[in-house]
């Protein structure tokens, strides 16, 4: 099981990092040790002093594919999630001053929350979909699919030119605006279409 990540994929969050504007889906990586489930506490990392929450739509890939036209690329998933990219931003500053991979500040263990899976029919399809989320009972993050610049089905084609995906892979899609740091004792709550799926605290 892999899972696969994406970058800078709503305008305003790359706004707020003055990122550069992709034209392409940036992708990265995170082993399967990232995952927490079932509302497992965060242990905050002793590596870093700047972890940042990036609530993201996650999907499952429910079917063997490779090279996989856009057009067909919603019979490959039927299955979504919400989930936490979790990032050291201070190490992963000092990966891009050095021009250095990301994935020590990516991909350390824990840093991939997610909640259970919901029937895509059941929610009324991907376009419509809202999700959020809540710090302390403050609204931090917001979106909804239509805000990505590279859309589900996009990505899904994308990545499947450069590897075969595979029944069970996760595709993290990224992050709204909102992102900034977590704090011990922070409580995360995040909503798909307004019910609470995820419901977790900093340690």
């Amino acid at each position: 099981m892999k899972i696969i990540c994406i970058g800078r994929n709503y305008v305003d969050h790359v706004k707020e990092l003055k990122s550069e504007m992709p034209t392409e889906p940036v992708v990265f990586l995170k082993p399967d040790s990232a995952l927490i489930q079932k509302n497992k506490p965060f242990f905050y990392p002793d590596f870093s002093n700047d972890i940042h929450h990036e609530l993201e739509l996650v999907i499952r890939i429910n079917r063997l594919g490779k090279h996989i036209e856009e057009r067909f690329a919603h019979k490959y998933y039927s299955q979504v999630a919400l989930g936490i990219d979790f990032t050291a931003r201070d190490i992963q500053q000092q990966c891009k001053e050095k021009g250095l991979p990301w994935e020590k500040a990516k991909a350390f263990d824990g840093s991939a929350p997610i909640s259970d899976f919901y029937d895509l029919n059941k929610l009324g399809g991907i376009e419509n979909l809202k999700f959020r989320l809540d710090i302390n009972g403050e609204k931090r993050q917001e979106a909804d699919p239509s805000l990505m610049m590279f859309t589900v089905n996009k990505i899904i084609s994308y990545i499947s030119s450069f590897m075969t995906l595979k029944i069970g892979d996760l595709i993290f899609t990224g992050t709204p605006k909102g992102v900034g740091p977590v704090k011990i004792n922070d409580r995360l709550e995040a909503y798909l279409n307004g019910e609470k799926v995820m419901d977790f605290k900093i340690k």
